[in-house]
Formats: structure tokens, sequence, C-alpha cells
């Protein structure tokens, strides 16, 4: 099996290429077909995405970037705060993962940290400086975070479902198609996160060894 068959069969096996509903006319780009009124999505375009949207983070390293995480699904805290940990490191503290509800305005309305108390009694907080990056986990349910970031011209990534709005979907900066599993955002962060490490590593500011990471890499 060649490296590039190995990698297909990882994302096979998240179940990223089974959409939940039937495309939406720009996502057929993405599209390998349809079963029972379901989106197969092209798993080589999800490949070629996800790399694009890691390469992008791992950039952001250079610039010693601030990358803000937005997740609403419970499923999914868990493994959002342990990849902005180690993205973060020291400054996961002050700018910590979010668990964003209803919060129109969020970016656009404060440059200082405010106190919100969502329906689920979760106290959330916000920015004190605007990020570099934006990732968003649940498209559908945060599209307001998307059209904030815009807004400001700050740069987005996520993964985005077959049925996902155009008027949101223009405007992220690095969709990755896909459905979003538990097991396909575990990945999705593996690759972030060890990307951005990587270029850490190159540039002296974590300490290791860059062959080890490459290796351990997902994608």
């Amino acid at each position: 099996m060649t490296i590039h068959a190995a990698v297909i069969q990882k994302l096979l096996n998240t179940g990223s290429h089974l959409g939940r509903r039937a495309a939406e006319h720009h996502f057929k780009q993405y599209a390998y077909g349809t079963r029972n009124g379901m989106t197969i999505i092209d798993s080589d375009k999800t490949l070629i995405c996800l790399r694009s949207a890691a390469n992008f983070v791992a950039n952001l390293a250079h610039m010693k970037g601030n990358i803000f995480f937005v997740n609403t699904n419970p499923l999914f805290d868990e493994i959002v705060e342990l990849t902005s940990r180690r993205i973060q490191g020291d400054a996961y503290n002050h700018n910590r993962s979010m668990n964003l509800w209803k919060m129109g305005g969020f970016l656009t309305n404060s440059y200082s940290p405010k106190k919100f108390r969502s329906r689920h009694k979760k106290l959330c907080f916000g920015p004190t400086t605007m990020p570099d990056c934006v990732v968003v986990f649940d498209t559908e349910r945060k599209s307001s975070v998307v059209l904030e970031a815009a807004k400001l011209q700050i740069p987005v990534v996520a993964i985005v479902d077959p049925n996902v709005p155009l008027e949101f979907f223009e405007k992220i900066t690095y969709p990755v198609p896909a459905r979003d599993s538990v097991k396909f955002v575990y990945l999705f962060c593996n690759v972030i996160t060890k990307c951005f490490v990587a270029e850490q590593m190159k540039m002296g500011i974590k300490d290791g060894s860059v062959d080890d990471v490459v290796k351990d890499l997902a994608v």
C-alpha cells in the first residue's frame, strides 16, 4: 500500500467522506457522488484541503500568531482544549479556546475581556486581542463567527458540511470538506498541531526533533 493510499484509508476510517445531506451546488466540487440522499465526499480533495489548512496554520508559527478556536459541540471539548494548549503554550491561559453558543458580535464588538453566560451555564471569555486566524469546528451553528471574522479580514479555517450555505462558504479562507465526526476532528487537530509544532522546532522556538514530529504526523 502506498503512503497516499494509507492516508486516504485513515480518512475513510474517520467517516469523513459520509456527508449527512445532499450537497449544495457550490460544494459539489468536493463531492464524489450521492447515496440515499447523502453526499459522498471525495477523500482526495479532503486531503488536499486539510494539507492547505495545516500549512497555513503552521506558517503562523513564524509570526507567533494567535489562533482562536471556536467550538460548540461538547463532544469535541477535550480535543479542542488539548489542541489549544499544545499550540498556544504559555499563552493558553490568556487566550483560551472557547465554547461559544449565541454570541453575536463576539469579535466585532469587543477588544477587551467580557463574560458571557450560556444556556448551559458555562462562562466564556472574549479574546484580549484580535486573532490572526479563526478555526471553526461546527460551521453550521457558528456561522455568525465566520461572518464576523470575514468582516475583520481574519482568515477562517473551517470544517464544512455539504449543506453549508454559499454566503458562509465563500467567506471561509481554508474550507476542509468533511463530516465532523469525533474521529475526524481528532485527526484534523492532530495534523494542524503537529505541523505548527514542527515549524516551531525549525525556528528553535520549541525543543525536540522535527523528524520525530514528521514521522508521527498523521498526514
